[in-house]
């Protein structure tokens, strides 16, 4: 497995399993199955309601917890620093884990971001104190990112974000490599272009991506993955079948030509599929999460 190494010299799997998304019943399955195949990292969330069953799938794999890195993320609901760190005990104890390797935070709440200043203190506080081993963002565009740095001492080690070939956020990324955060793809299959009203059609069907997968012998999911790792970036791409699990793992035999990788890089559209991030307010978007 490739790693890559964040900025504060911890090193993270540059391929992990997301969870986005998948039923709890399933996410149990799905992590087992993952980490059976050799998966290392895993993605949840607080909002995604199953942190618990990537617990147990983790625990009942009998993998040593220092092989793995478990990433989740707090939901705007708890920001603020007390909150934040309350949250943070929510995700531990769901997970079932001391500590965790990487916490971010999930959307940046541009109406009031001063809560959020405060949520990512209280992240900086549980580095600090050897709680989490990174910290980062999700979701946060050029603007947040420079009004969070302009007030926080920590760095995000992360900025996980909608890239696929249709959107590929590249100020947000050249933002990110300047100052030294990881641009992290959720969607990096372009999934969100099909099971949201994007205007897209898939990018599974793209002919641009079935003509290059075809002259590798690899799937255009495949395809997608390694332009997305050859390019730096951490992929997450999510499934709950043991195929396209075993699918999304086999990347790591190829490479895309410079001409292969500028096809892909062409088909950006600007079109994005998940939510605008000036648009999450916690009237629209907030909601409780619940106790271990």
């Amino acid at each position: 497995m490739q790693t890559l190494t964040l900025n504060n010299g911890v090193r993270m799997p540059a391929l992990g399993l997301g969870v986005f998304q998948t039923p709890p019943d399933e996410t149990r399955a799905a992590v087992t199955a993952a980490l059976g195949l050799g998966y290392r990292h895993i993605d949840t969330a607080a909002a995604y309601g199953n942190e618990r069953e990537v617990g147990e799938a983790i625990r009942d794999s009998g993998i040593a917890r220092d092989e793995l890195f478990v990433e989740t993320k707090i939901w705007i609901s708890d920001y603020g620093y007390d909150e934040t760190l309350h949250g943070f005990g929510k995700s531990a104890g769901k997970l079932g884990v001391e500590q965790i390797d990487l916490l971010i935070l999930h959307q940046a709440l541009p109406g009031d971001f001063g809560k959020t200043l405060e949520a990512y203190r209280a992240l900086e506080k549980l580095l600090a104190d050897g709680k989490v081993r990174a910290i980062g963002v999700s979701n946060f565009m050029v603007d947040h990112l420079r009004a969070l740095l302009d007030a926080t001492t920590v760095v995000p080690a992360v900025n996980q974000l909608e890239i696929h070939p249709y959107f590929q956020q590249r100020e947000v990324q050249a933002f990110d490599r300047d100052h030294g955060i990881l641009s992290q793809a959720w969607s990096p299959i372009g999934g969100i272009t099909f099971y949201r009203d994007s205007g897209h059609t898939s990018a599974l069907e793209d002919p641009v991506i079935g003509s290059i997968a075809a002259a590798h012998r690899k799937s255009p999911a495949q395809v997608m993955l390694r332009w997305g790792l050859q390019q730096g970036r951490s992929v997450i791409p999510k499934s709950t079948k043991p195929e396209r699990i075993a699918e999304n793992l086999d990347v790591f035999d190829f490479e895309l030509t410079t001409a292969e990788l500028a096809a892909i890089d062409s088909l950006e559209t600007n079109k994005r599929g998940g939510p605008a991030p000036d648009t999450i307010t916690l009237t629209t978007f907030g909601r409780p999460i619940p106790e271990p």
